[in-house]
């Protein structure tokens, strides 16, 4: 079905929009983060549902999209290793520049939901962590699936790696602007400060996103994202840098630090690489070939 398309690219986009469709309305009507769940889980519970009724229906199982046995242990040691040495740097950053203001910095650990501008807390108790957990896990398992998984793989099927990569990453960014929105429905911004974190958004998630993707490229698996992804927003909802002032006031510096290390460890891993990257993850092993790759949309 898949390699008889002419216009793929309405086939991700479709994909797309109809999860986006759900996950708005979440946002906007359900407003689940609001409730003790703290995460707007329908969504990703229904992306993962729609990642079932894709692969079903493209006969291809979730290994074909990169959810492989073999690999997971080197991806997971490669995302955890990326996770921990990017944000230990950034939190250092965090904590020399907040010291260098003259403030007094010291972390607190409690469990709050991860936003750049505001945090809904729900304090260190071990039903609290196990939302936490549970919440981020599914996340990942929605936004990874969908994102470096399903998109990525229909994507390589008819263009060039890199713009593949560079559509799912695209579409991660625009993923997370409804946040900004809601701020703005409900006052707490207007449409200047709108568009700056909206930007903020497109870019510091496409980043992560077109880093993820070049992890697919590395390691032949999503396994790397997976644990990267699952760590960055375990250690956001947790760790936190509280000062006589306020609470994660830096938390824009630290994000940008550690989602530009990420991403620059990750290139120079690939070009470390001699084998070419494109032979990591083969096309027999999941969808058939397409028709020759375009170079662009």
């Amino acid at each position: 079905m898949i390699s008889k398309m002419k216009k793929p690219i309405l086939l991700i986009l479709g994909i797309y929009f109809i999860c986006a469709l759900v996950k708005d309305f979440e946002f906007l009507v359900l407003k689940t983060d609001q409730t003790f769940l703290a995460e707007n889980i329908i969504c990703k519970l229904f992306a993962i549902g729609v990642i079932f009724f894709c692969l079903h229906k493209m006969r291809i199982s979730w290994s074909g999209i990169g959810f492989k046995k073999s690999g997971m242990i080197r991806g997971g040691l490669l995302g955890l290793f990326l996770g921990i040495v990017t944000f230990s740097i950034s939190y250092s950053a965090e904590y020399l520049i907040l010291k260098n203001m003259g403030l007094h910095p010291k972390f607190s650990f409690y469990i709050a939901n991860f936003t750049i501008s505001s945090q809904n807390v729900l304090g260190v108790s071990m039903p609290a962590l196990i939302i936490c957990l549970l919440g981020n896990i599914i996340n990942v398992w929605a936004e990874e699936g969908l994102f470096r998984g399903l998109l990525f793989q229909i994507g390589k099927t008819f263009y060039t790696q890199k713009t593949a990569n560079l559509i799912q990453s695209l579409l991660f960014g625009i993923w997370h602007i409804i946040t900004v929105i809601v701020w703005v429905l409900d006052g707490s911004i207007g449409i200047p400060a709108a568009l700056i974190l909206s930007a903020g958004y497109l870019v510091l998630a496409g980043i992560l996103g077109y880093e993820w993707g070049l992890c697919v490229a590395l390691t032949g698996t999503l396994w790397a994202g997976v644990f990267e992804h699952f760590f960055n927003n375990f250690i956001s909802n947790t760790l936190h840098v509280i000062t006589e002032t306020g609470v994660d006031e830096l938390q824009i510096i630290r994000i940008v630090i550690s989602n530009v290390l990420s991403l620059l460890i990750v290139i120079l891993l690939t070009k470390a690489r001699k084998r070419p990257v494109t032979q990591s993850l083969p096309q027999s092993s999941s969808f058939p070939p397409g028709p020759p790759k375009q170079t662009g949309l």
